[in-house]
């Protein structure tokens, strides 16, 4: 019997899931899945490693399922396919450790409450990356799981990037910049030496339905755009990324919003959505010649030139650019664009290889190697969650 590690992504309305294989430090995924719709048409899809269907279930139109559910059915699907794996160990993502946690831990009854505590901060994710593990714990009692922060990587930022121009007492309440998207960071700070050896300076860019970026200094994180919750820095698919707080004080005093729905509009109805009045989806905004999908399209490209401007400055200079997640991937006209303006820090781009996603997507006249890199945080959650059960000595 082989030890079997899932890894956990609890969403509020699906939650999706991957399995490896363990054996000494080297880790096989076996598959991934997601269970989409909970509330209103909970679906299975599982697939193998190299994307063949391998299950699909429906539980049918308006049958309503939680976590607890969803996940007892996705391991208990693995078990009965895959008997020869033991299902050993959990390994959650978790997007905020607040300030008690700088690295994965495993998770027992204070954690959870802890990370309960930690919603009012993140309400986006935090509430249900805290119900999986809740759920798991109530289904398979004694089994090890593992919460993985992406918060973490940030906590080598200096102080001075890490605290706000606010009173003690605010401060004291847990008002910090915490940043997100680490265990992507983490993934990209591994991967950065393998195709760039002696790159010291790094700018990554994580750009998907959520955005960020982040620089780094010998592979630590020094600064990175999302700050105290998952709506600042870059705009996103629905998110706003920054805005003044004068002009949210404002829309709060003229009552044209309530707290509940300038969150809703903040987190889900801004973005590239919002500018774009018709998606948020940059595959569809990259194609569109409305001028509104072009104006959505140049902002996000200008926000991340703004940025790499900000972080060179803060690093001294610029070694790496690095491209990660669906559209830093994916999208060559996001990358050409924000690459054509970057002939100051020595980015010169090839344009042939950025076509082809590369990975190098820069030429050999560029002083600075500029990548286009798939991220794996599945991967990084099953490698944390895997250095725990060898610290704990927990075999199948």
């Amino acid at each position: 019997m082989e030890t079997g590690i899932a890894v956990v992504n609890s969403g509020s309305t699906s939650l999706k899931f991957a399995v490896y294989r363990a054996r000494s430090n080297d880790l096989e995924m076996l598959c991934r899945g997601v269970i989409d719709s909970l509330q209103t048409d909970p679906h299975l899809v599982v697939k193998d490693k190299a994307g063949k269907l391998l299950a699909a279930h429906e539980w049918g139109h308006g049958r309503a399922i939680d976590q607890g559910e969803a996940l007892a059915f996705a391991i208990e699907w693995f078990e009965k396919n895959m008997p020869m794996v033991k299902m050993t160990a959990v390994g959650h993502r978790v997007v905020l450790g607040g300030k008690r946690f700088d690295g994965p831990v495993p998770i027992e009854d204070d954690v959870l409450k802890y990370l309960d505590s930690l919603c009012a901060m993140e309400p986006s994710h935090q509430p249900y990356n805290v119900v999986g593990a809740r759920a798991i714990a109530r289904t398979f009692p004694g089994l090890l799981q593992v919460a993985c922060f992406d918060s973490s990587f940030h906590r080598t930022m200096p102080e001075v990037a890490q605290v706000y121009a606010l009173p003690k007492e605010m401060r004291a309440a847990g008002v910090c910049h915490w940043g997100f998207h680490g265990l992507s960071y983490d993934y990209i700070s591994r991967q950065i030496p393998k195709f760039a050896p002696g790159a010291r300076r790094v700018i990554a860019a994580h750009l998907g339905g959520g955005s960020s970026m982040c620089a780094m200094l010998d592979g630590k994180s020094v600064e990175t755009t999302m700050g105290f919750a998952g709506c600042t820095g870059l705009p996103m698919e629905t998110r706003s990324g920054d805005v003044p707080q004068d002009a949210l004080f404002y829309l709060l005093r003229t009552k044209l919003y309530d707290e509940a729905s300038l969150e809703k509009s903040i987190y889900q109805e801004s973005g590239l959505l919002g500018l774009s009045e018709t998606s948020g989806d940059m595959r569809d905004l990259q194609i569109n010649d409305d001028p509104r999908a072009k104006l959505a399209f140049d902002y996000f490209v200008y926000s991340i030139l703004k940025y790499t401007g900000a972080y060179a400055s803060v690093l001294g200079g610029l070694d790496a650019l690095v491209f990660t997640a669906g559209i830093g991937e994916n999208s060559a006209e996001v990358r050409a664009a924000v690459c054509e303006k970057l002939g100051w820090l020595g980015v010169a781009l090839d344009p042939v290889q950025n076509v082809k996603n590369g990975p190098q997507i820069s030429s050999s006249e560029s002083r600075a190697s500029v990548w286009a890199i798939p991220t794996d945080e599945e991967l990084m959650i099953a490698m944390h969650t895997q250095a725990l059960m060898t610290q704990h000595n927990i075999t199948s």
